[in-house]
This record gives C-alpha cells, sequence and structure tokens, in this order.
C-alpha cells in the first residue's frame, strides 16, 4: 500500500454513548455510514421486574420527603416556641 491509499481507508469506530457503529472517511472526516446499536428486546417478566423496583424507589422517596418535612416543622415549630418564650421574658 501507498501513501494515498492508507489515507483514504475508510475508520471504524464505535461510538461509547450509543454503541453504534460509525464508519469516518479520514479526509474529509465526515460520516459516511452508521449502523445502531440493537436494543435487546427484554421479556415480560423482566418489565414488570423493572417497573415494581422503579415504583419501590419512588415510594421511598415519597416516604423520606414526607420525614423530611415532618422534622423541618418540628424545627419551626420548636423555634418558634423559643422565640415566643424569650418575646414574653423580655415583656
Amino acid at each position: 500500500m501507498d501513501k494515498k491509499e492508507k489515507s483514504t481507508q475508510v475508520f471504524q469506530v464505535q461510538c461509547p454513548c450509543c454503541q453504534a457503529m460509525l464508519w469516518i472517511d479520514p479526509v474529509t472526516q465526515e460520516v459516511m455510514k452508521f449502523d445502531r446499536a440493537k436494543k435487546e428486546k427484554g421479556s415480560l417478566d423482566s418489565l414488570l421486574i423493572k417497573e415494581k423496583k422503579r415504583r419501590k424507589g419512588f415510594e421511598r422517596k415519597f416516604e423520606a420527603t414526607a420525614e423530611l418535612q415532618k422534622e423541618r416543622q418540628k424545627k419551626a415549630k420548636e423555634q418558634f416556641e423559643k422565640a415566643l418564650t424569650n418575646f414574653e421574658k423580655d415583656e
């Protein structure tokens, strides 16, 4: 092979993000062709398991948010009562 043939060879690269195969022209640096990665189709059982996990995650997040809100309200109530007692002492 001479230098001219080497420079016109097309590079084949796999995209790290979407796993698609890209064919790139080294001279123009353009994508000449691409093939999308084939997604594996899961079974209905695996889909149901994923959905259950997702729902449990939402439930945990909701419970954690509700607990955090209760703690905030309790802390605000304590601070209000403390400020009220300090105000009454000053008068």
